[in-house]
């Protein structure tokens, strides 16, 4: 048994382009390829090009499959069609978050969760457990897969040009099987970006045949390769939860305003419904603290962990989750969770304490930034 990171079919191409590595929930991932910088405004004007094949492929099929999911997810997953995805959440019986997931319907009788990396052994264990008494199979499906992404407005023109699906009716949160520089694939159209793009999941051995064309097809339209932190500051700018910041085991949905994603009408129970069913009366009587965008009016980045303060009297009113310099927006950026009394877009006073110091910080509604559709 070793303790080295694990490597993605894509290891040696990432080498070869001279990648940044970083351990990253146990695997050796590339951070960045050159520029941060540049990878970040790639996706937005032009398109980037992301290896994503640590996160974990969990398959359920059998009859009772869809009623498997119910009861162990928030979401109404029944409810779901053929050819479509769900954005949604695992929680523990206490409504505490343990992960958040798409779960895609490939057919009547087979979906397939997609989790974290850092989380999915986890939740591959919760769902084997929550499955137990259902006809169905929970299988680990994590190495049958390479994933990899295709994010930017010059997306849908560089993967046209290479595969035979009908990418103009594929809808977002949808996903369809068709070749892809003549493999097979299922191609989903989901994204962690803000802008438009295409999953692409593949078997390993076909990954760098995948890329490479992909890498071929998208050099006119100025795609390059993008590592792990331009695709951190792009969700950011995008107001996307990360896992193990603004989403733990210490929040519920409904703590981080996507109280949406949970389904009380959908039949029977369902793991935590109880206690969120209790965190939905606290949210709509009075949120003690609120999910919110910061923008900075100096140049000091905010990171993780980091004090919000009132101003002036250096009262904490909440902590920041994420924090990074917005390429797009030309400043330092953050969301934090802050005390429901200085939660409003607008609200003065508001500092966030970086090393001793109180740098003012204006409050926004997220995300900071939306694409133009």
């Amino acid at each position: 048994m070793t303790d080295s990171p694990r490597r993605t079919a894509l290891d040696a191409l990432h080498r070869a382009l001279g990648a940044t590595m970083t351990d990253f929930a146990g695997w050796d991932m590339p951070l960045r390829y050159g520029s941060e910088r540049d990878e970040h405004v790639a996706v937005r004007t032009r398109a980037g090009l992301f290896d994503l094949s640590h996160m974990g492929e969990i398959t359920l099929t059998g009859p009772q499959a869809a009623d498997a999911l119910d009861h162990a997810l928030v979401g109404n997953l029944g409810k779901l069609t053929v050819g479509r995805a769900r954005y949604t959440m695992i929680c523990n019986a206490e409504g505490g978050i343990l992960d958040d997931l798409i779960v895609y319907r490939l057919q009547d009788e087979r979906f397939m969760v997609v989790a974290n990396a850092s989380n999915a052994r986890g939740v591959l264990d919760a769902l084997t457990e929550r499955a137990s008494g259902f006809d169905t199979e929970v299988r680990d499906d994590r190495e049958a897969y390479a994933l990899i992404a295709v994010q930017g407005p010059e997306s849908p023109g560089i993967l046209k040009s290479l595969t035979d699906a009908d990418l103009d009716g594929l809808k977002y949160y949808a996903g369809l099987p068709g070749t892809v520089a003549g493999v097979q694939a299922l191609i989903a159209r989901t994204g962690y970006t803000g802008e438009d793009g295409f999953e692409l999941f593949v078997a390993p051995e076909d990954a760098e045949t995948v890329w490479q064309a992909l890498t071929d097809a998208g050099k006119p339209a100025g795609l390059v390769p993008c590592g792990l932190s331009c695709r951190d500051t792009l969700r950011l700018e995008a107001g996307m939860p990360l896992y193990g910041h603004e989403l733990t085991t210490a929040t519920t949905p409904f703590d981080a305003g996507l109280g949406r994603v949970v389904k009380f009408e959908k039949e029977g129970d369902f793991v935590g419904r109880a206690a969120l069913e209790e965190a939905a009366k606290r949210a709509e009587a009075s949120p003690p603290r609120r999910l919110v965008g910061l923008i900075a009016e100096g140049r000091r980045v905010p990171r993780a962990g980091y004090a919000v303060v009132a101003a002036g009297e250096g009262t904490v009113i909440g902590e920041v989750t994420s924090g990074a310099p917005s390429p797009t927006l030309g400043k330092p950026v953050a969301i934090a969770y802050v005390d429901a009394s200085h939660a409003e877009p607008g609200t003065a006073g508001v500092a966030v304490d970086i090393r001793g110091s109180h740098e003012a910080y204006e409050v926004v509604a997220l995300p900071f930034y939306k694409r133009q559709r």
